[in-house]
């Protein structure tokens, strides 16, 4: 393989925006869960729940932290190693990404310290207010940043000026919301609630593993199984929508996803691939004859396009996006059977009970990350080979640096976040993890300790489980 600027290029923005889509998947999902807990403690006054929503702010703190950062760093890229394509499209994606600073980051920004710092020092119905601005916050940020991708993935409303062939926006309403910007927001928003259930739901089982159960454990079990098991469904058919829109749009992208070689009225689906001498590179197990229930609207006589309907540097790397689609629907699935059996042992009553759905729970922690960035994985490297959909290619979008120029940037980006992130991870796990006191009305667990920013775990207004909140 030649590793020149261009693939040096991809690997490190690759590389940074796996770090940097991880915390925003968390956080989003994070800070509903935190309005959540928070609303139904002022609803019902069950000390577990504003016991859960100290637990988790502080969690949140660190995962929007560490989001801001890499996200800078991240935007740092397009000037030194894409100065091309911000150039040429510059004028179409930076409103678009200055939208998500001007309406989303500072409203999160505001609002942010009054909901880690405020708790004892404004009204309740107000750090309320301040922990539901934050969600939306989080929300609007999705907004923005999955509109610009969205314009990269089907550009539209735009015109190329003639005489520096940069692009310009024409219609601002369908930059902003292109054909597939509905599907992949939901989708997105969807997979950061489903990200963050299951790492609560692994919190929760390794609590119960270690003999740490109390009733905020019992409770963010129970609220995470729900989530998983109500959200993984719907999920599934607005992914399947995503799906519609890029077989529409990105035909090339289903073709990799897919698997298909040659173009037939009726497709199958190719569960596994591995190398082959023929004219694809590849073969594998296919179901034959399902395309007609999954890409249904086809014109009589329309064939479904295979590999062979494309001209080789016009198709994306194949592997990547077809074994990326799998990892991504695989762990889907399996959050999905971590949901529904946690449920049904919630019906049994035997969600509190160590056994093999703990320990099976545990590491499902991990696959709404991986199905984020697999997901991630299939849209931009399945939009190859351009960064701006059919209209500028990727070799034409880098910087003019130098291998040794990327190469070195690569190097220290790597080792900077193998060791800031890593150890910010194992930190925000370890908080995770480390359960509930079961007297938090106690002296040494109730009073707030000097300077700090969460204030007292209990509330003297409040002795107990079942004591309505005080208005």
């Amino acid at each position: 393989m030649d590793f020149d600027a261009l693939l040096l290029s991809r690997i490190q923005f690759a590389f940074v925006i796996a770090f940097h889509i991880m915390f925003p998947a968390f956080t989003i999902g994070l800070a509903a869960f935190l309005a959540v807990c928070e609303g139904l403690w002022l609803k019902t006054g069950h000390e577990a729940f504003k016991r859960l929503y100290l637990h988790w702010v502080k969690i949140f703190a660190l995962a929007f932290a560490m989001g801001v950062v890499s996200g800078v760093v991240m935007s740092y890229q397009f000037g030194t190693n894409w100065s091309v394509f911000s150039e040429i499209a510059g004028s179409v994606i930076g409103p678009l990404l200055g939208y998500e600073v001007l309406t989303a980051f500072f409203l999160e920004a505001t609002f942010l310290g009054v909901m880690l710092f405020g708790w004892n020092r404004v009204g309740r119905k107000l750090h309320f207010i301040a922990t539901c601005a934050v969600a939306i916050g989080t929300t609007i940020s999705a907004f923005w940043i999955i509109s610009a991708n969205s314009w990269m993935q089907t550009p539209q409303g735009f015109a190329v000026d003639p005489a520096t062939g940069n692009f310009y926006a024409t219609d601002w309403m369908k930059v902003v919301f292109t054909p597939s910007f509905p599907s992949r927001l939901a989708h997105m928003l969807l997979a950061a609630y489903i990200t963050t259930a299951a790492v609560v739901l692994a919190a929760g089982a390794w609590q119960v593993i270690v003999g740490r159960l109390t009733k905020p454990t019992r409770w963010q079990m129970r609220m995470a199984s729900m989530t998983l098991a109500i959200l993984l469904p719907i999920q599934i058919m607005v992914g399947h929508e995503s799906g519609l829109v890029a077989h529409e749009h990105q035909p090339a992208k289903i073709v990799a996803a897919e698997g298909w070689c040659e173009s037939a009225p009726i497709q199958g689906t190719m569960l596994l691939a591995w190398p082959a001498d023929n004219a694809c590179g590849h073969a594998g197990i296919t179901i034959p004859g399902t395309s007609p229930y999954l890409f249904a609207g086809l014109e009589e006589g329309e064939d479904m396009k295979g590999m062979d309907a494309f001209a080789p540097e016009e198709m994306p790397p194949f592997w990547l996006v077809f074994y990326g689609f799998r990892i991504m629907v695989g762990a889907g699935l399996v959050m999905l059977g971590l949901g529904l059996w946690g449920c049904f042992l919630w019906w049994r009553g035997r969600l509190d009970e160590k056994g093999l759905f703990h320990w099976a729970a545990v590491p499902g922690g991990a696959l709404g990350f991986i199905a984020v960035i697999t997901g991630w994985i299939v849209a931009e490297v399945g939009r190859q080979p351009y960064t701006v959909y059919g209209h500028l290619r990727t070799v034409d979008s880098v910087s003019p640096v130098s291998t040794a120029q990327v190469a070195t940037s690569l190097l220290v980006f790597m080792v900077t976040y193998a060791i800031i992130f890593t150890a910010g991870t194992v930190y925000m796990a370890r908080i995770a993890t480390r359960g509930f006191d079961d007297d938090p009305t106690s002296p040494k667990e109730g009073r707030r300790a000097p300077g700090s920013p969460l204030g007292s775990v209990d509330d003297p207004a409040e002795s107990g489980e079942d004591t309505v909140a005080a208005e």
